[in-house]
């Protein structure tokens, strides 16, 4: 393992790919190696202009073979993978290729911007190979048994005689600890795109998993009365969706809503702070900002507003969705003036940014035609963050991973919440590999913490709408709750908070009191968490299977144990800590204060 670096250096291939598929003898890819990160440039020696699919920095053979296991992130924030290289397997709940149709190579399995391998047993540790910038290029690392490729995607750019372009950073690297890998690997990554700061970890309300689009002013009001009396802790009351006339019209209020700048001064007036969704890059057929500025939005090849379902996922609402163009210095005005009006007149310092995706898609006519789809993208949030101003905090959700470092100050690591077992089991493993990003990368949001069974309306990725209402067991729902809790990052209560019964109501403010700090896990199973808070340290304990099972803590130094939600005295212990017959679906949280 420790020997796959002298191995990259000496038998991998650097080379360009032409549009035509073939190597260029023009282009020439060059590597400047410092320690575990590698730094690359392209120039163009020779006299003619190569049109670049592909910059390929490293292809050739490797020692990991089909069973090979390993961790994969997506493009997007909806897409992971795992599994072994011969069988991929998908955690996130949407596939790359097939939802957003982004394109596969024969032979190789896709994943992008960072592999994490881990071939056999713990003793031989775990292999990184991970892009530590995304400033202009999507990073693909595709594996095969046997062999791989590490490429840039050029998009037919166009790269002229004697010009030279610098390339994405790259990082190999090993370790036997996998917490001290992801560590190291997060650490190169800030070099590169420095965490936004935030003076705040936000807390609080979300309007769609109880109300969905069809919120309206009073159930606000209801939520805003219920939680000033129960959980005023709960800073920010996120107004989101169903707010605008249309999508893409943010500032137009719809049927439910009279006056948004009325009502976000209300929410100031009773002590909260206004949160609002938009979905900055799509707008719908009807919105005035389509009707009006059509060119403002990725074109076709016949000079026409491009529809998403042409060329990606068509939208799961009001869709087909058209998509602005973040390199049009018209829609970048836009972007301005959306979020400084929201911040300025409405008084709202937080935004969830959803459908993001939407403004990183391949494909379609730009107004500028030099540039990637990474930088369009990244021009636009660049338009969005002027706008709301250095003092918000911008949420990134349905986001482009590595194209939104240092762009926004939070992202939604997983999937949404449904109110079945299925999907708690699914955010949690999501949102566990990606704990490592926590406070590092930006503030992870692990989606909502539900706590009470509902039958809502749930939007299928083609559109359709399904009722679900399989409900969740108490150990279910206190599963749901330690896995936000050792995630470290936000907690947004998504219930009805007017109807929650009382003992829920004193989980939630549990779940709001910890100081937002992420659990350090052994191994990808998730089984047994630490966060270590400065006066106590939180053991989050988890019985994925459907049997009872028994559990050891190993502690690090004698204390009191107490469980975390009951506040039940547990007694003092040193060494070992068992949890005998954990009940199956359960999780426990157990806080350790130390002896004094």
């Amino acid at each position: 393992m420790q020997t796959i670096k002298t191995e990259f250096m000496t038998a991998a291939d650097s080379f360009v790919r032409q549009a035509d598929g073939q190597m260029s003898k023009q282009a020439v890819v060059k590597s400047d190696w410092q320690g575990e990160e590698i730094f690359f440039r392209v120039w163009n020696e020779g006299d003619q202009p190569v049109t670049v699919k592909e910059l390929v920095l490293f292809k050739g053979a490797w020692p990991f073979t089909a069973d090979t296991r390993f961790y994969g992130e997506g493009y997007s924030k909806l897409s992971q993978y795992g599994g072994t290289i011969g069988e991929p397997r998908m955690i996130g709940g949407y596939d790359d290729r097939k939802h957003y149709k982004m394109p596969a190579t024969d032979g190789f399995f896709t994943a992008y911007h960072f592999v994490l391998l881990s071939p056999g047993s713990e003793e031989e540790g775990y292999l990184l190979l991970g892009f530590t910038s995304c400033k202009r290029f999507t990073g693909e690392i595709r594996l095969a048994d046997g062999h791989f490729e590490i490429v840039l995607d050029g998009e037919q750019l166009v790269l002229e005689p004697g010009q030279s372009w610098e390339l994405e950073s790259f990082a190999i690297d090993f370790d036997q600890e996998r917490e001290a890998l992801l560590e190291r690997y997060a650490a190169a990554i800030k070099q590169h795109h420095p965490m936004l700061p935030t003076a705040s970890i936000p807390n609080g309300w979300c309007s769609w998993y109880c109300f969905g689009p069809e919120v309206t002013e009073q159930n606000i009001f209801d939520n805003m009365e219920a939680i000033a009396k129960q959980v005023p802790q709960l800073k920010y009351i996120q107004i989101d969706d169903g707010y605008q006339a249309y999508m893409g019209d943010w500032l137009s209020p719809g049927a439910s809503f009279s006056d948004m700048q009325a009502l976000c001064q209300q929410i100031k007036r009773a002590g909260f702070e206004p949160a609002i969704w938009v979905a900055p890059f799509i707008a719908q057929a009807e919105s005035a900002v389509f009707r009006e500025h059509p060119d403002w939005f990725i074109q076709d090849d016949n000079g026409q507003p491009l529809a998403s379902n042409a060329i990606t996922f068509g939208g799961w609402r009001n869709g087909p969705w058209y998509m602005l163009d973040g390199t049009h210095p018209g829609a970048q005005n836009y972007l301005r003036h959306v979020f400084r009006t929201m911040r300025e007149e409405w008084g709202s310092h937080y935004f969830k940014l959803d459908a993001n995706m939407w403004g990183a898609i391949p494909g379609g006519r730009r107004f500028d035609p030099k540039a990637s789809k990474v930088e369009a993208y990244r021009r636009g949030m660049a338009a969005v963050l002027e706008g709301a101003g250095e003092d918000s905090f911008l949420l990134g959700c349905n986001a482009p991973m590595w194209p939104s470092l240092g762009t926004v100050h939070g992202m939604r690591v997983t999937n949404d919440i449904e109110r079945h077992w299925s999907s708690v089991t699914g955010l949690a493993y999501e949102g566990f590999h990606r704990n490592w990003q926590h406070n590092r990368l930006w503030v992870n949001d692990p989606d909502c913490l539900v706590l009470e069974n509902k039958v809502i309306s749930v939007v299928n990725p083609d559109g359709t709408i399904r009722q679900t209402s399989t409900p969740l067991s108490e150990d279910e729902f206190q599963f749901h709750a330690a896995y936000v809790v050792a995630t470290g990052g936000m907690v947004l209560s998504g219930d009805d908070l007017a109807a929650i019964s009382a003992n829920k109501l004193e989980m939630l403010k549990k779940a709001a009191s910890t100081r937002n700090i992420a659990a350090k896990f052994e191994d990808d199973r998730f089984i047994i968490g630490v966060v270590s808070e400065p006066e106590r340290t939180l053991y989050c304990l988890f019985n994925w299977g459907d049997e009872p099972q028994t559990l050891t803590i190993q502690l690090t130094q004698p204390g009191r144990m107490e469980d975390f939600w009951s506040g039940q005295q547990l007694g003092q212990y040193q060494g070992p800590f068992t949890l005998d017959g954990m009940a199956p679906h359960s999780a426990r949280i157990i806080a350790c204060y130390p002896s004094t």
